[in-house]
């Protein structure tokens, strides 16, 4: 059945289905922010236990999602105080040391690929410093205190023949950064958080997770420095679009009366056997797919300047 299983990268995502299940997660602590003014809802979420750790299928550290019900606008005023907070959200994670700091950023995902190529666009738009910085030191800046910042993207494996894990941990051990921020497209299990959701942790991240194709992670222990990851959901599994629409076909029939008998027999239905009857529609020609928005090449472009802006504003 896990072949079939709605997948999600978002932690938040995670322990709401818990919440539908009326099942209590220890050691699992969660903090909400609303902004009111922006309409911006941030919820910090962090696995303290091993036990929690298991129970959610994710690492322990702290997730924080920031929900922005607007961020799909073409409004780049909105846009910048999403950029400002998501800023501020990084300087929460980011290790305690002096500044200033050494930062590789690393755009995952495949240029090729619309949906996959958030990593590398946001790349593109961030403030390179690390060369200035090695040329003509901190003062070509006008600054006292300058970040060394660097990037890189890695591709993907059909494209180098080589994990990003490989690519990463060389460029780690030839510039010795202080911290790693990992830039990656995600997965979601709600349509409505597609290009509205940013995920920040500072458990590092598995590329192609999401998709059910797994690689070798980027976290502290496999690259030796601590790493953020952050991620937008672009793709949603086609068996969320299914489940989702047998609830509202159950919901909807069950207003007319000619249809409450077969309704009932539907409601009868646990998960399991929901999905049990997704496999059966969905397979074999359906099973693999994933679904993305039609303007995804827009929402791409604003989604990596409002990256980007939030890293320059971060390390700036």
């Amino acid at each position: 059945m896990s072949q079939f299983q709605v997948r999600t990268d978002l932690a938040l995502e995670t322990r709401e289905k818990f919440e539908e299940d009326n099942v209590e997660i220890k050691g699992v602590r969660v903090e909400e922010e609303h902004r009111k003014k922006n309409e911006i809802k941030i919820t910090t979420m962090v696995i303290e236990t091993e036990n929690g750790a298991k129970a959610m299928g994710k690492p322990k550290g702290t997730y924080i999602t920031l929900e922005a019900a607007n961020m799909d606008c073409q409004d780049e005023d909105y846009h910048r105080e999403v950029s400002v907070e998501l800023a501020r959200l990084i300087k929460r994670l980011l290790p305690k040391k002096k500044d200033p700091l050494s930062v590789l950023v690393a755009g995952l995902g495949n240029r090729e690929v619309t949906p996959d190529a958030l990593g590398p666009r946001v790349v593109d738009n961030i403030m390179i410093t690390r060369h200035v910085l090695k040329e003509f030191g901190k003062y070509a800046f006008g600054e006292e205190e300058v970040n060394a910042v660097s990037g890189i993207v890695p591709g993907v494996m059909a494209q180098t023949g080589m994990e990003s894990q490989e690519i990463v941990r060389g460029a780690v051990e030839e510039t010795r950064p202080d911290v790693m921020i990992a830039i990656d497209a995600l997965a979601a299990r709600s349509t409505r958080r597609l290009g509205r959701t940013i995920q920040i942790t500072d458990t590092g991240i598995n590329p192609g997770s999401g998709v059910g194709n797994h690689r070798h992670g980027l976290s502290e222990e496999t690259v030796g420095i601590p790493v953020i990851a952050i991620g937008v959901p672009t793709v949603v599994d086609a068996a969320t679009i299914v489940s989702d629409t047998m609830q509202m076909l159950i919901q909807a029939m069950e207003e007319h009366s000619h249809f409450r008998t077969l309704t009932t027999g539907l409601n009868a239905l646990n998960d399991m056997e929901k999905y049990e009857l997704i496999r059966e529609l969905l397979s074999p020609q359906l099973n693999t797919m994933f679904v993305t928005p039609k303007d995804i090449d827009e929402s791409i472009k604003r989604l990596s300047f409002t990256l980007s802006e939030g890293l320059n504003i971060a390390f700036a």
